[in-house]
């Protein structure tokens, strides 16, 4: 029984001291007055009987009621109910007390007081307050409104006697109990004593919260969105804050979110009324559910960490630092439906057509039920199996309870989710496992849904109809418990009268009567005390625990599907392992290591483990150890330190059971090789571990005893005994039930039983985690944080986690006595380590404090004998033989290569290329592989072997040069890489340019410092001070350092200069401006010292005086000081000066004579770079130009870059020349027109004229200008031998018109209106035509139209502009540049702008293309994630461009219109495209020799700066690597493979010219210029200087030396046709990625360093041309796509051919001829051959390529593509029938080689062989020499007059021709060797031709005779 309310108090207002109607609360009487003993009276009260502060009010209110909730010190709850009304003070009254209470103040105050005009009458509120520890809150309110009544209404009834009566009210707590009112259960009924009658419905169970309608009013006030909110941060503990101007609704607002939160408690500070005097409660820091009146709003604006929910305005604000965490998915959503059922039912047939006529809507009493039902559903599903997850460490004398948060966690799959873990960690939690942990007590609603419920909940999940049904089941449940006799609810209470609180004249509340109240508390007490003690029935039982959470998760499909196959291979693996089948258990081993990742996998292994584990022990060899160590390893690393699912649980026990014998009496077990999980250093995993095992003792304890001891007691009970397996819950439950049945004696016992218990587990325990905690090498000064295997490990949380955070973390960072004590640094932290947790453990387990002490004096001990256990095994483990690693292998070195560090042993780790991983192409996983990393001054080598041991024995090589590293970073390990590599290595990530990717991780062994150490070397090797330090200068000098001291004197300083200078004016050429980067050569009019103008320079040839010009003393620099002569010879030699003399551009002679009419010269006026210093020495310009003149045009254009001459065109002698864009100073002048007014003679207006007169002279010199003064340059005359003379040159003009616009970026909308000049106009929009009309011409005169009608106004009227012509010379420039250039009609030169890309733009392309080829990590999807990359990188798009500009070009110089390229600085793309432009027009340059003369004129003497572009030293470090000579080279491959027939060289030699541009093996592609060149003593190497075998400076001589070893860098294809101009397409559809980028060979390596490849590959069998015999049977080779180099494993024809012939020579003993002899010689043949052959009918045999020399270039593209290998060799297609070549010679201007009549006439016929078959049967025949027969289908074609054969009838294909024109007879034959067995002899017959004699076999002699009479006939039809 309880007080109905413990106390009654009356609280008036006192006034304020300044009487301005503020004042406080005073309390005038309270009763009883003595405190209750259990029940002390709260403190403040008079606070919260008006929140809002105590006033006077001007008029009388109606009497308010709310209930407010004190909290006390011990957390009760103190339910006030305050009653409120109003009584008159006069004025008068409220002065005199005030002038009372301030007598002693001044008067002036008083004064104030009295000052203002008031009302005579205010009204002072007051209060009557019920305190009650129960809250009912409608029986407060009837009591306190009886009160009122009585005084109000001036009743008979005594006061006294009824608050008498209230205050000794006693109802029963819960329903049900009290004996006198057992027929109304839960029901009671009081009175007061004033005739009133009230009935007490007591709850059924006092653990469910009452909740009224507070909860169905929250979702009203708030919604289900924002109640969610408001619930999710209540249990995550946020602070929650509610405002409304009703006090009431703030109550019950506050109740609702409680009674929500049942089962859990909350815990923290719960106000749900705050009075104003105490708000800044609101800024504390603990978490609290608060109600505040609406009127404090704006005080709680500042509130940042706090959830407002405003319930008159209904919304919640949730501030931004705050982040609530919400239901883990499906829960959030199911729980918002069901609420949406409940409290909308409407919305579920909203939509109906014919929706139901009523919905029964739920009362709001119920509605409030259901609410609290889907919440408790909620939490059935969210704690669903929590029982399973009790630890009970303790049951006597009261049960101690553990919850095991991670375990439960991990089984509902949620250690990543966000909101229960934080619910778990919170107060309410532990407040819920301490009530309901307990096994034996009360059950309640939510005990038996969890219990009884779990499986009818998840059954119903899909069905809402079920749902609801189970929720309105529940609810009626709630319902009945808190109103369980709705039938007896009959209240009889007496209210005041309507408007009674308005009567003027009310007397005051009289004051009561203490005595008498006090009288009757008395009675009541004293009655009470007399009265038999009521005993409540027990109603404990044992509390049922439900399914365990296993069985409800496998049905959510969390179980893998192919699980089952998986364990399968891990109980295979480990029986092998204990069986000694080691090779068998090897190979599961990877597929074991990979399932680790699984769950179950892991459980698996644990289980299997024990299996084998024999008295806690089991012994193994070395080998068994290491597999189960690893598969440990493994195991444990994927578990995180939780160990959520209880594998490192699993495998705590085994750790210390499997064990190794290193000598006799050492043994070394698992723990110590699996240390290095962070799992062993949490503490929490510790202590789950320990409450496990102890729960586990603690059962087995009474297990054991259950049967002698209880069984007595039990059967005296009439129990059936426990069963043997019952469950800890169940046991701890019975016991509970016993215990107070048990003697003192026998609980004594059973307590020290369940202590000694507890503390022997703890020694376990101590002794357990020294074993993981100790490392083996104690020596080390590791401490246990830095776990040795790297960062991840080590640096995260090691040791110190959060739970152990605080004082170790001081005390071992602040010792710095490592080098004194470092074993004991290690023995202290570990024992300082196991003391927290077994101080903690055994606090919270009960250990007494004696067995404390004793533990903390062991655990010393204990860690110091496991370390000197640990020692003796240490030294041993070290004396194994060490597992066995892969020997090192290392990597062969070129002459001159020298190792800078040795090998590091590493993994080679995969990275996105697939096929190297055994990728989407199938074949084994040679990645990841193990090996070493090398680095030597040239390359990083890596070589190795595949981890994985059932791949093979293969050598994995991959390697680049040093210097084409193009960016190298660490790399944190994503996910464990693979099995095989040890977790936590360093690792590396190395890019090349040359397109490999080093991606590596060190090995264990590797310290941290030798990496750093290999990093070093390798920046400083990258990246070298100087050039001279690269590895093309250093190689060979090994004795001397790079760079020596000597040097300086050799090349002075500037400094040594100015003393040298006087000395040797005219030699001495300083070392200067060497360190900058652009050099800009000082004004003309200080160079030569004096201010005379230079001497027209009118010598034809080259000066070879000694005397120097003036122009010499210029301080260029040269450190070999030549003299002139000898550099004017030298000069001479280069490249440039013998292409100039092949072009027939300037000849050389020493007379002073030369034929003035040449129209260029060679100009020396840059002989010592004076001038340029990027150009080379000798310069092609026109004749009439003079060297003054050149030195000041070259003013206007970029790094003075003037116009100079690169090509002439031999048939039209348009010329092609480069030079740099312009200055903006020249642009305006060179484009102005002649006749416009000259602003005065200013220096820039004579440069401009200068210019002009330059191009003017390069346009003279064109000899068709000079002709026909410009008449012939239109396009009406233009015939190209290279077009057929039907295709007249009307077809050709609008293509060009069309290009130059794709060009300049318009589009080509075919021939048609004016308007076609793409963007031109846009540019000359300033001229002095409109734009229009520029328009009209430039597009009509590019497409070769005459302009339609009359031009507008203001444009000249000249013939000449009319006149249809095409400008003499294009210039190419960028639309930048030539913005605001003003056009000239009356000039023969056309400026063609257009958009070209910058150098930058190139690199970042170049950067997304390395990334697409080689991607650093592997991706889900590769083929595409490559093809999106690609794309991004706009690498092909930039061909394109280059493509387009260079064929435009080549249409510009073919008819007949010079070009001047004038890009950017004119060393970038003006060189690709000029380049590309030579390669395009002149056959000469797609020769080795031309292609490498082209590259030694346009790349090195024209300076494109390799050194700057490539990054090649320190200084260039910052611009990065720029691509643009790759980019060439790229457009070179997209041609040759477009024109497969037209190039010398294989593709293999531009990928060998690619690799070694960047990897600085030769000097050639070194430097910036030939100046550079020149000053480091390059250029001019001294003859006869190589003493002993020189590695090859350049690679020129390098590809010459192999060119006549081996045929690597020919094609064999090669059969150019003369002077043929190539058009290739540019568009990107045409364009290939070139396999350079993306293959790669493991077995050796890159293949461009020729010596380094190994050995030879075996000889392979012929197996024979395709169209011989029988099939002979041939070794079978796998050629494995990314690790084979498939040209050398398996030849083309034609090298396997030679190199058979070679080794037949050298069998014989003849020396061996060179290849190209042979060749040459077999070419030359084919010639004769096919010369005789007059014509059609080649045979098979001499159907090579050699033939094909007519074909058209529609054929040579088009037809024979061959695939191109990785050493350049290819794979020929032998069968080029002389059909296809006929069928496309109309296509051809001229038919190629001589051809008889017949079959020039029967070419025009389609080659659709169907048509002309006269006669066609199988015959067998006979191959050429030394074939088999062979039966083909053979075909008589009389219209073609050829016998043809196929394979089958099917085949399409032919596979060769008998002409009948070479026919001279036939003859019967006979059988040879190897013909068809089982026929006649005459079946057989012979055809004799000119060149051989062909043997053929019918099936009979029918037949036989058949086709010799229908060949016979041919012939003589013939």
């Amino acid at each position: 029984m309880a007080r109905l309310a413990d106390y009654f108090v009356v609280v008036a207002f006192s006034p304020g001291k300044r009487g301005n109607g503020d004042g406080q609360g005073q309390i005038l009487q309270r009763f009883p007055e003595k405190d209750w003993e259990d029940n002390p009276f709260p403190q403040g009260i008079e606070l919260f009987c008006q929140p809002s502060g105590w006033q006077l009010f001007r008029e009388r209110k109606p009497p308010t009621f709310f209930i407010a909730v004190l909290t006390d010190i011990n957390s009760e709850r103190h339910y006030c109910a305050c009653f409120t009304f109003w009584e008159a003070v006069e004025r008068s009254q409220l002065q005199s007390r005030l002038r009372k209470e301030e007598e002693e103040e001044e008067e002036d105050e008083e004064e104030e007081v009295a000052a203002p005009v008031q009302p005579a009458q205010l009204f002072a509120p007051k209060s009557l307050v019920l305190v009650s520890r129960l809250d009912h809150a409608d029986v407060f309110r009837n009591c306190l409104g009886l009160v009122y009544t009585i005084y109000v209404d001036g009743l008979s009834t005594s006061l006294e006697t009824v608050i008498g009566n209230l205050l000794t009210c006693t109802i029963p707590i819960t329903g049900g109990s009290q004996p006198d009112t057992e027929d109304e259960g839960g029901a009671r009924t009081i009175s007061l004593g004033a005739g009133d009658r009230q009935v007490i419905q007591t709850p059924i169970n006092d653990s469910l919260p009452i909740s009224n309608c507070s909860v169905a009013l929250l979702f009203r006030q708030l919604g289900i969105t924002n109640v969610l909110c408001l619930f999710c941060a209540a249990l995550t503990e946020h602070k929650i804050l509610f405002l409304s101007s009703s006090y009431q609704r703030l109550t019950d607002a506050c109740r609702a979110l409680l009674a929500l939160m049942f089962p859990l408690k909350y815990s923290f500070t719960y106000v749900p009324i705050l009075p104003a005097q105490l708000l800044e409660v609101l800024s504390t820091p603990t978490p609290f559910i608060i109600g505040v009146s609406s009127d404090f709003q704006s005080e709680t604006q500042e509130l940042l960490d706090v959830i407002i929910a405003d319930l008159d305005g209904g919304t919640v604000t949730v501030p931004e630092c705050i982040h609530i965490s919400l239901l883990p998915e499906p829960l959030l959503h199911r729980t918002r439906e069901a609420l949406s059922m409940v409290l909308d039912p409407g919305l579920e047939i909203a939509d109906l057509a014919f929706p139901p006529s009523t919905i029964s809507a739920s009362s709001l009493k119920m509605q409030d039920k259901e609410i609290r039902a889907v919440f408790l559903r909620l939490f059935a599903h969210l704690l669903q199996g929590y029982r399973w997850c009790l630890h009970i460490i303790r049951i006597h004398p009261e049960p101690v309870i553990r919850f095991h948060k991670a375990a439960f966690l991990g089984q509902r799959g949620l250690v990543e989710d966000d909101f229960l873990p934080k619910v778990l960690e919170g107060m309410a939690f532990a407040g819920f496992v301490t009530e309901r942990g307990p096994p034996y007590r009360e059950v309640d609603v939510f005990d038996e849904l969890v219990a009884n419920e779990a499986q009818r909940m998840q059954a119903d999940e899909g069905s809402k109809v079920r749902v609801l049904q189970h929720i309105k089941e529940l609810a009626e449940q709630l319902y009945k418990n808190e109103n369980p006799y709705p039938a007896v609810t009959m209240h009889k209470v007496q209210r005041p009268t309507e408007g009674s609180h308005l009567r003027l004249h009310q007397r005051p509340f009289p004051r009561l009567d203490e005595g008498t109240i006090q009288w009757i508390v008395d009675q009541a007490t004293a009655k009470l005390q007399t009265a038999p003690p009521v005993v409540r029935a027990e109603r404990k039982c044992l509390v049922p625990s439900g399914p365990p959470l296993g069985t409800l998760m496998e049905r959510n499909g969390l179980v893998l599907a192919n699980s089952a196959r998986r364990l399968e291979v891990v109980r295979n693996c480990i029986s092998y392992v204990f069986e000694s089948k080691m090779l068998e258990a090897k190979r599961l081993l990877p597929a074991v290591l990979r399932a680790m990742k699984s769950r179950p996998a892991r459980q698996c292994l644990t289980q299997e483990l024990n299996l084998h584990v024999q008295q806690n022990r089991a012994v193994l060899d070395h080998l068994q150890f290491d597999f189960v160590v690893r598969m440990m390893n493994c195991c444990l690393q994927d578990c995180s330190t939780a160990d959520e699912h209880g594998v490192a649980a699993a495998l705590l026990p085994l750790v210390t059971a499997f064990c190794r014998k290193l000598s006799p009496g050492i043994t070394q077990f698992a723990y110590s090789c699996v240390q290095e999980h962070l799992v062993w250093t949490n503490l929490q995993f510790w202590e789950a571990m320990f409450y496990g095992d102890v729960q586990n003792h603690i059962r087995a304890l009474y297990l054991e005893g259950t049967e002698e001891n209880y069984l007595e007691q039990q059967a005296g009970e009439g129990e059936p005994p426990e069963q043997e397996e019952g469950s800890i819950l169940e046991i701890a439950a019975l016991q509970c039930r016993l215990w107070p049945t048990m003697s003192p004696e026998k609980q004594r016992e059973l307590i020290q039983k369940e202590e000694s218990t507890v503390f022997s587990q703890a020694i376990h325990y101590a002794n357990r985690m020294s074993y993981l905690l100790l490392p083996l090498d104690t020596s080390k000064n590791r401490l246990p944080r830095s776990s040795g295997l790297g960062d991840a490990e080590s640096v995260s949380n090691s040791f110190i986690t959060n739970s152990i955070a605080g004082s170790v973390a001081d005390s071992y960072d602040t010792e710095s006595g490592f080098e004194d004590a470092e074993t004991s640094d290690v023995a202290n932290y570990v024992v300082r380590f196991i003391n927290r947790f077994v101080d903690k453990v055994c606090t919270e387990s009960g250990v007494t404090n004696e067995h404390l002490k004793g533990l903390h004096v062991m655990i010393p001990d204990i860690v110091q004998m496991h370390i000197e256990t640990l020692d003796a095994v240490h030294r041993e483990s070290k004396r194994l033989p060490p597992i066995q690693k892969p020997k090192l292998l290392r990597p062969s070195l070129l002459m001159g290569e020298e190792s800078v560090m040795d090998g590091l042993r590493v993994f080679l780790i995969p990275d996105g290329r697939e096929e190297g991983a055994g990728g989407s192409g199938g074949g084994p996983p040679l990645l990841p592989a193990e090996g070493a990393i090398f680095l030597t001054t040239y390359r990083i080598v890596f070589k190795g072997t595949p981890v994985d041991p059932l791949v093979g024995e293969q050598v994995v090589v991959r390697s680049f040069p040093v210097a084409s590293l193009t960016k190298e970073e660490k790399i944190t390990a994503q996910a464990p890489v693979d099995q095989f590599i040890p977790e936590g290595c360093a690792q590396l990530q190395l890019r090349s340019c040359t397109f490999q990717l080093l991606r590596i991780a060190f090995d264990e062994e590797v310290a941290s410092e030798s990496v750093e150490v290999f990093r070093k070397h390798l920046q400083k090797l990258r990246y070298p001070q100087h050039i001279a330090d690269t590895f093309a200068f250093t190689v060979g000098q090994a004795s001397k350092p790079a760079l020596q001291p000597k040097a300086k004197e050799k090349n002075p300083s500037l400094r040594t200069i100015s003393k040298n200078l006087v000395k040797n004016a005219k030699r001495t050429i300083g070392r200067q401006y060497i360190t900058r980067k652009k050099y800009t050569p000082p004004p003309w009019e200080h160079r030569g010292g004096g201010q005379q103008p230079f001497p027209e320079d009118n010598e034809d040839e080259i000066s070879v005086s000694e005397e120097m010009d003036r122009s010499t003393l210029t301080p260029a620099t040269l450190t070999i000081r030549p003299s002139d002569k000898m550099t004017m010879g030298q000069l001479v030699e280069r490249a440039c000066c013998r292409d100039y003399q092949r072009l027939g551009l300037g000849t050389l002679s020493n007379s002073l004579t030369r034929s003035k009419n040449e129209p260029f010269r060679i100009c020396t006026v840059n002989r010592m770079y004076a001038i340029c210093r990027s150009y080379p020495g000798l310069l092609i310009v026109p004749q009439s130009i003079q060297d003054n003149t050149i030195q000041r045009i070259s003013r206007c254009y970029r790094q003075n870059r003037f116009p100079v001459v690169s090509w002439r065109n031999s048939r039209t002698k348009a010329v092609l020349l480069r030079s740099g864009g312009l200055h903006g100073k020249g642009v305006a002048g060179l484009f102005k027109s002649p006749n416009a007014p000259a602003p005065g003679p200013s220096q820039a207006d004579s440069t401009s004229l200068e210019q002009e007169k330059y191009l003017q002279a390069v346009i003279n010199s064109m000899p068709h200008y000079v002709d026909a003064g410009g008449g012939r340059n239109t396009l009406s005359g233009f015939t190209s031998a290279h077009m057929s003379s039907s295709d007249s040159s009307e077809k050709r003009q609008p293509k060009l018109g069309s290009l130059m616009k794709q060009v300049m970026g318009g589009k080509d909308e075919g021939p048609g209106p004016v308007s076609r000049a793409g963007k031109w106009g846009s540019i000359r929009a300033s001229g002095r035509t409109s734009s229009y009309a520029l328009n009209m011409e430039v597009g009509s005169r590019l497409a070769g139209k005459e302009l339609l009608g009359a031009p507008p106004n203001g444009s000249p009227s000249e013939a000449s502009f009319l006149r249809q012509h095409r400008a003499s010379l294009y210039i190419i420039g960028d639309k930048s540049q030539l913005r605001g250039v003003k056009p000239d009609p009356l000039q023969h030169w056309e400026v063609v702008p257009i958009e070209v890309f910058e150098a930058r733009q190139v690199k970042t392309s170049f950067k997304k293309l390395m990334k697409a080829c080689v991607p650093g990590n592997p991706s889900a999807e590769p083929s595409l994630a490559y093809l999106r990359s690609l794309e991004e990188s706009e690498w092909l798009t930039q061909i394109h461009k280059i493509l387009q500009i260079a064929v435009l070009v080549v249409e510009l110089l073919d008819t007949g219109s010079s070009v001047l390229v004038s890009l950017e600085d004119g060393w970038d793309i003006t060189t690709q495209v000029v380049s590309l432009v030579q390669l395009l027009s002149d056959p000469y340059y797609r020769t080795l020799e031309g292609f490498r003369l082209l590259v030694e004129k346009e790349w090195l003497s024209f300076g494109h700066r390799f050194s700057h572009r490539g990054a090649q030293t320190l200084a260039g470090q910052s611009g990065g690597f720029t691509p643009v000579f790759l980019q060439f080279l790229d457009c070179v491959h997209q041609i040759h493979l477009q024109f497969p027939m037209e190039f010398e060289f294989s593709q293999y030699y531009l990928k060998f010219l690619s690799y070694h541009s960047v990897s600085n093996r030769f000097r050639t592609f070194l430097l910036d210029s030939d100046y550079e060149r020149l000053e480091l003593g390059l250029l001019y190497e001294e003859k006869g200087e190589s003493k002993g075998p020189q590695p090859f400076r350049s690679v020129w001589e390098y590809v010459d030396r192999l060119n006549k070893k081996i045929p690597a860098f020919f094609n064999y294809m090669y059969a150019p046709e003369d002077s043929e101009v190539l058009r290739p397409y540019s568009n990107l559809s045409n364009l290939k990625v070139w396999d350079y980028y993306t293959q790669e060979t493991l077995s050796e390596g890159p293949s461009y360093d020729w010596e380094l490849v190994q050995g030879r590959p075996e000889p392979v069998e012929d197996p024979g041309p395709p169209d011989a015999g029988a099939p002979t049977p041939s070794r079978r080779r796998i050629v494995w796509p990314c690790y084979d180099n498939r040209s050398r494993v398996e030849p083309d024809a034609i090298s396997r051919l030679l190199e058979e012939l070679q080794n037949l020579e050298m069998e014989l003993g003849q020396i061996p001829g060179r290849w190209k002899d042979t060749w040459d010689k077999l070419k030359a043949s084919q010639r004769t051959e096919a010369h005789e052959d007059a014509g059609g009918g080649k045979g098979a045999s001499s159907a090579l390529l050699m033939a094909s020399g007519g074909l058209s270039h529609q054929r040579r593209s088009l037809g024979a593509y061959l695939q191109e290998s990785g050493v350049g060799s290819s794979a020929i297609n032998l069968s080029l029938d002389s059909d296809a070549s006929s069928a496309s010679a109309p296509s051809s201007g001229k038919p190629g080689g001589r051809r008889s009549n017949t079959s020039t006439l029967y070419s025009q016929f389609q080659p659709a062989e169907s048509e002309n078959r006269s006669y066609e049967g199988t015959l067998y025949k006979k191959g050429a020499f030394m074939k088999p027969w062979r039966p083909r289908w053979f075909v008589l074609d009389k219209t073609k007059h050829q016998l043809r054969y196929y394979d089958s009838r099917l085949d399409t294909e032919c596979k060769g021709v008998i002409d009948l024109a070479e026919v001279e007879s036939i003859t019967p034959g006979t059988p040879t060797m190897g013909a068809p067995k089982m026929v006649d002899e005459k079946a057989f017959f012979d055809v004799k031709t000119t060149k051989r004699v062909y043997n053929f076999c019918a099936q009979d002699v029918l037949l036989a005779q058949q086709w010799i009479d229908r060949i016979q006939g041919c012939l003589s039809d013939a």
